[in-house]
């Protein structure tokens, strides 16, 4: 169960502490502090922990390739987490100064009791991220329509599958006596076992439901980011004690998201996907459009970083409506907006 594997984490980040806070101090000092930028502006280096490397950050991209973040004193050095469990351990051990996940993550290490817990300072993204797959085209889908078929759906307690039930339930659908989800493949997995045959449907984060389709095995019927509402699917945060000792590099860090997140309000789709498209070599540059195309129709990004209490409060009816929410956590703890607030200025 999520709740168990965070509770683990901690146990296990706890003999890290001290080796964590030299690290921290270490990064510091070094911090590339030799590299400058064409201002001669001195560079604080900060590593930060994606959850995944996807298209649907698209505005964090654009903000590395446009030197954004140069120009706000900081470099980054990206991670890719390969999953929230792993880069909350990576913040927690202070193996990562900056993590970047879905916020039920510090929900759930601070009912944990995290002492030096994490706190969300800017969010990303505000639709859920991924796509219902069908084996047929399906015009007039309706989710009614899943009734007594398999589902390939995703692991219990992370975000895609918590606001695929979440969904259903709006729906008036029961996700354990209606119909099948099966829970059991790995993330990234899911579209080739598809295209292998098993399932009726899938839920598929991208390039998976673009892929399917271009190979003539899938069809998307339905955005789960357009059919849950807005939902706070990906946040920025760090230590609390990261962000008190380190104010002027998380407000340089949110600035220069900020004018990532400028710069996709005022581009079109095709801009977008020739900006980062180094980013995603593997991938050409007519799927990477269809996919950013198909995340900026449904208003992925919002136009500000700031993290509202509204959205905090969905995330976490979301997440007690899982059955993965013990009690709640507080807003004014999790969740700071001086440094959004000030990078929307």
């Amino acid at each position: 169960m999520k709740k168990r594997l965070f509770s683990a984490m901690l146990a296990a980040v706890l003999a890290l502490s001290v080796l964590a806070g030299c690290s921290a101090k270490e990064k510091e000092v070094s911090s590339d502090s030799g590299q400058t930028d064409g201002d001669s502006k001195e560079l604080t280096k900060v590593v930060l922990n994606e959850v995944a490397h996807s298209i649907f950050y698209a505005p964090m991209y654009v903000a590395i390739e446009e030197g954004y973040f140069e120009e706000e004193g900081v470099q980054v050095e990206l991670v890719n987490g390969f999953g929230a469990d792993k880069t909350m351990t990576a913040v927690l051990s202070g193996e990562a100064d900056i993590g970047f996940m879905g916020s039920e993550a510090s929900i759930y290490t601070y009912n944990e009791g995290a002492e030096d817990y994490v706190v969300n300072f800017a969010q990303l993204t505000q639709r859920a991220g991924n796509f219902l797959v069908a084996r047929e085209p399906m015009n007039d889908f309706s989710w009614e329509d899943l009734k007594g078929h398999l589902v390939l759906g995703g692991r219990k307690g992370g975000m895609p599958e918590m606001v695929f039930e979440y969904i259903l339930r709006q729906n008036g659908i029961d996700p354990q006596k209606d119909l099948s989800i099966d829970q059991s493949i790995d993330f990234g997995s899911t579209a080739a076992a598809f295209a292998g045959g098993q399932g009726d449907f899938t839920v598929e984060f991208e390039p998976g439901a673009t892929s399917l389709e271009q190979e003539g095995k899938g069809y998307v019927v339905a955005s789960l980011g357009t059919d849950s509402g807005y939902v706070p699917y990906t946040a920025f945060s760090a230590k609390k004690s990261y962000i008190e000792e380190n104010p002027d590099v998380i407000q340089g860090f949110t600035n220069a998201l900020q004018k990532g997140m400028d710069y996709v309000q005022s581009h079109t789709p095709e801009e977008i996907a020739g900006i980062i498209a180094p980013q995603f070599e593997e991938t050409d540059l007519d799927t990477i459009t269809t996919i950013v195309t198909r995340y900026y129709d449904q208003d992925t990004w919002a136009d500000n970083l700031v993290f509202s209490e509204d959205s905090f409060d969905l995330l976490q009816d979301i997440l007690e409506d899982a059955g993965e929410l013990e009690k709640r956590a507080p807003y004014e703890d999790l969740v700071t907006t001086e440094f959004a607030r000030e990078a929307a200025k």
